[in-house]
């Protein structure tokens, strides 16, 4: 019997897979919690409300989480695609609203949930997502576009220049001399 390279055996393969996709779940939500901390933290200064309490940011960073899980979904359903003749920018840039879609389509999701478990209508509860004003929902829109759009072009950069060349450009030659 011969012993098969590590790199052939389908049970290293599928652990290493998953092992890769953890890595990309983990690091994405630590991004959006990044963002949806950050966000969460300017809307209750600018209510002026003290004490300020931690449960929002629990809130926040599980948010982040399900807002990972179904980016990870949708790229799943709709993989980025780089053309080299456009680039990256003009690549990207129709796909970032369907990425953009799938997370404004999580919030009202989450807006109809939350109303649910307060005793409120579900589709009522949606409907009033984003204070039920479309001039809000379009700035929501305009933000979340704006934290979804980075996050496309440094995943398209990992693909056309390999993910230890970024890596090693945004962060030095250790984080991927470690990777």
């Amino acid at each position: 019997m011969t012993n098969t390279p590590a790199t052939t055996d389908p049970k290293r393969k599928l652990l290493q897979g998953l092992i890769g996709e953890a890595e990309k779940a983990l690091a994405l939500s630590i991004y959006f919690g990044i963002w949806f901390c950050s966000l969460t933290f300017l809307g209750v200064t600018s209510l002026h409300e003290r004490p300020i309490s931690l449960t929002i940011f629990g809130l926040a960073l599980i948010k982040a989480g399900l807002s990972a899980k179904f980016m990870l979904i949708g790229q799943a359903i709709f993989p980025i695609k780089v053309n080299k003749t456009y680039g990256i920018l003009k690549s990207l840039f129709v796909e970032s609203f369907i990425y953009l879609a799938i997370v404004l389509s999580l919030n009202y999701l989450e807006a109809g949930i939350d109303g649910a478990i307060h005793g409120k209508n579900f589709l009522a509860s949606m409907a009033a997502f984003g204070q039920a004003d479309p001039l809000h929902v379009i700035a929501m829109a305009l933000v979340y576009w704006l934290i979804v759009w980075p996050y496309l072009i440094f995943t398209a950069m990992q693909m056309m220049m390999g993910k230890e060349n970024v890596l090693s450009l945004f962060f030095g030659s250790r984080i991927s001399e470690s990777k």
